[in-house]
């Protein structure tokens, strides 16, 4: 809770650019990247061939600012990686120590490492943050992880089960220590372009994004 309030803090500083820049964010090119969902729980959007630039996402799905992130510059990923001008690769953690926030990351987590086709993981990532509960309160729900993954197109066999059994969350928690400690994070969401944590004021602007994307593509 700690750490996610302190990157909302850092982030509120800059909140005006980005409530203008939201209105006029990037439409979708109209097509996406192939999507492959890594064993460790990583997902990995880029055209074949493409190996750089790399963008590291690193995430939880009850986070705010992570929201947010997605809200303002969740198109521009996609279009980076659908034009062939970068690799985009998403890290989905638990950074919460505390109820309902720990709970709520977790089952979420839990459920998306049940799909296992690319592109209905992305329908399901973008579904959690649509519908992301307040940290003050229980969400992320069995039935509701269930629904949202139907309306998302999920097919996954055996997907109610493996949301309700909550099978991944301890892959999903090793994962999450592991990864927290070897990149040194501190919140999320943090954005590293080719290993280089990215500004807010970069990350969260779509047009500065894309700006720093392609000049590292040169």
């Amino acid at each position: 809770m700690i750490v996610t309030i302190a990157v909302i803090v850092v982030i509120a500083a800059a909140f005006t650019v980005w409530s203008v820049r939201q209105g006029t964010a990037e439409e979708a090119s109209g097509g996406v990247a192939p999507v492959t969902v890594e064993k460790d729980g990583t997902v990995v959007m880029a055209k074949s061939g493409v190996t750089k630039p790399v963008v590291d996402v690193f995430e939880d799905f009850q986070c705010p600012a992570c929201k947010q992130f997605e809200e303002t510059s969740g198109s521009t990923l996609k279009n980076l990686a659908a034009e062939g001008k970068a690799k985009v690769v998403y890290h989905p953690i638990t950074i919460f120590t505390q109820e309902p926030t720990k709970g709520n990351s977790l089952r979420a987590a839990s459920a998306a490492r049940c799909i296992t086709d690319g592109r209905q993981w992305l329908a399901f990532h973008d579904a959690l943050y649509k519908n992301q509960p307040s940290e003050t309160v229980t969400g992320f729900s069995a039935d509701e992880l269930i629904k949202w993954g139907k309306d998302a197109g999920v097919t996954a066999e055996d997907f109610d089960n493996c949301v309700r059994q909550q099978r991944n969350v301890a892959a999903h928690q090793q994962f999450s220590a592991q990864t927290m400690s070897a990149q040194k994070l501190t919140g999320t969401p943090t954005v590293k372009l080719d290993g280089k944590e990215l500004d807010t004021n970069v990350a969260f602007v779509p047009s500065s994004l894309r700006d720093a994307v392609e000049s590292a593509g040169k």
